[in-house]
């Protein structure tokens, strides 16, 4: 039988959800967090392919707003929800959708699309770069210190209900966008998310908690997070789960993460996905036995390899000729001028003779400024064809702050 690929029809949202929960093998989430993708699901921009009357893949999009380097808030498309049956596989399911969505993408004039991969091997033959990496970290707080800046001691800490602070956690968060490259302009509902705590999947925690830091009567930070206790015939080793943290001002940062450490019963901390960069460990005495692991996080894919370049600025200056392949969309293939510095940036078609080629995967990947293209390149997936071009392009990709996604979608 022939198979339809269709826009989703809302109606039948719960049939094309379950389709994806079984194959991400089943397990079905609690009622919470099924009625919140329900709410975020943007239909008309989400797909299926059908095999008769069975759902056989299903894909969609989220309209998003990412932060690029030099702190511009660019529209890209989030794609999410992707599953194929194990029935059908091998067909051209996926790459039919893949396909369809940037397309669309394309049409909604949006320069770029980003995804968190399950399995990362699958996504770079469609274009996308891992170009973010989260650090995790369990941190035995019984033999590592802290040393705080000055004006940590004049942060006032406010224990407050997760749900009763969301509007003032948010506003903290929202003054951070722009600050670091990766991090998502968060449009209403997106808080909710962040305080899911479903009591089915706490495996033993107490419900989330939340501080906040306040600093002359405004916030100035929060933390998110739940302990788990644990005991042994030596006494209390209970660990602290970490979701969010997020501060204004130096002072706030070391201020929540001093509390972190404080936490009556507790022997560690242990991270969610951070920054690579995050500065609590330059707080630490002995980051060895803070067992920092990383893990990719966010892939990227150049939709519009011009309107991408130029969104974004370069932490130095940059003339260079970049003969870009993309057989998923022919219209970036060929050669471009990137020319910009860190007051901003354009980028055309040229028939100049190329400094630089590389496919649109390996562009995804540095785009944020997390990877290097000397790192590329010097794995072959970058070829220099001017000399001093690869250096001239490396320094000015770089970020000064390591990009980051904060959460999943």
């Amino acid at each position: 039988m022939t198979t339809e690929l269709r826009v989703l029809d809302p109606t039948i949202w719960d049939d094309w959800y379950g389709k994806l929960v079984f194959a991400f093998g089943g397990v079905p989430e609690s009622p919470e967090e099924t009625a919140l993708w329900r709410d975020l699901t943007e239909c008309e921009r989400s797909i299926g392919v059908w095999d008769g009357a069975d759902i056989v893949g299903t894909a969609g999009l989220f309209s998003f707003r990412l932060c690029v380097p030099g702190g511009a808030v660019v529209p890209a498309a989030g794609v999410t929800m992707v599953s194929v049956q194990a029935t059908h596989r091998r067909r051209g399911v996926l790459r039919s959708m893949m396909l369809r969505q940037l397309d669309d993408i394309r049409a909604a004039g949006e320069p770029l699309a980003v995804l968190t991969a399950s399995e990362p091997d699958i996504y770079g033959r469609f274009g996308y770069g891992a170009a973010t990496q989260s650090a995790y970290a369990e941190i035995d707080t019984t033999r590592v210190r802290l040393t705080v800046p000055e004006g940590t001691d004049d942060v006032r800490l406010r224990a407050v209900a997760p749900g009763a602070a969301a509007e003032e956690c948010e506003a903290v968060y929202a003054r951070r966008v722009t600050e670091r490259p990766g991090m998502l302009e968060r449009r209403p509902g997106w808080e909710r998310l962040r305080l899911l705590d479903p009591p089915g999947e706490r495996e033993g925690a107490s419900p989330l908690r939340c501080v906040l830091a306040e600093t002359g009567g405004e916030v100035t930070g929060y933390a998110r997070f739940a302990v788990k206790p644990d005991w042994d015939m030596a006494g209390p080793k209970g660990l602290v789960l970490l979701r969010d943290l997020e501060a204004l001002d130096p002072a706030s940062y070391a201020a929540l993460w001093r509390f972190l450490f404080d936490l009556d019963l507790t022997s560690a901390i242990r991270t969610g996905g951070r920054p690579v960069d995050d500065p609590w460990q330059h707080l630490v005495s002995d980051i060895r036995r803070c067992d920092v692991r990383l893990r990719d996080s966010l892939h990227v894919r150049l939709v519009d390899v011009g309107a991408a370049l130029e969104a974004r600025t370069y932490t130095t200056p940059v003339d260079v000729v970049l003969e870009v392949t993309d057989s998923f969309c022919p219209w970036n293939e060929g050669r471009w001028r990137l020319t910009g510095d860190a007051k901003g940036a354009s980028c055309g078609r040229t028939s100049d003779a190329p400094d630089l080629r590389l496919g649109v995967r390996e562009l995804g990947a540095a785009y944020l400024g997390g990877v290097s293209l000397a790192a590329l390149a010097g794995a072959g997936r970058v070829q220099e064809a001017r000399k001093g071009a690869l250096a001239e392009a490396s320094a000015a990709f770089l970020s000064v702050v390591a990009p980051w996604l904060p959460h999943g979608f």
